[in-house]
């Protein structure tokens, strides 16, 4: 099971939904089982990801604390922004991807391991989130396509482990 997780607290380290949903769509084509992940307060951000990529309602799973760490776990790998759940897959060491705006991956991305990719096109750390609601630019240079080779490079890095 693959986890995509498009939730963040901050709009600006908030990937677009039809970002996300072209990744779970590619994600699913290619033989994954994927279950889109956010907090109560995401939860129809992560119904809007699950629609738009072909999934039903039973691919958003309610889930506390510790069923959420239990998915991270046991997933073959994991899609967030730069947020809570991307922590939680190093230290479980699931292979994962995670996708950087305003902050630099240097400060909070996840260990120089094989099976983790941070990605970041931004040219320098800002202080914080941006205040005002839109995705910071540095999260819009991303694309699908370079998010998928990642996951494609973190899981096979990680069967070599």
């Amino acid at each position: 099971m693959s986890i995509v997780h498009p939730g963040a607290k901050s709009p600006s380290r908030r990937w677009p939904v039809e970002r996300y949903a072209t990744v779970a769509r590619e994600l699913i084509a290619e033989g994954h089982r994927v279950v889109i992940t956010g907090s109560e307060a995401e939860r129809d951000l992560a119904l809007r990801v699950a629609e738009r990529a072909g999934l039903g309602e039973s691919a958003v799973p309610r889930t506390g604390l510790g069923e959420l760490a239990a998915l991270v776990a046991h997933a073959r790998v994991v899609i967030s922004g730069d947020t809570g759940i991307a922590h939680l897959a190093s230290a479980y060491r699931t292979p994962s991807v995670v996708l950087f705006g305003p902050m630099s991956p240097e400060r909070w991305g996840p260990p120089g391991r094989p099976q983790h990719r941070a990605i970041w096109h931004g040219t320098r750390s800002e202080p914080g989130d941006n205040p005002g609601p839109g995705v910071h630019p540095a999260l819009l240079a991303i694309e699908p396509g370079e998010v998928l080779a990642a996951a494609r490079e973190v899981t096979g890095a990680a069967a070599t482990l």
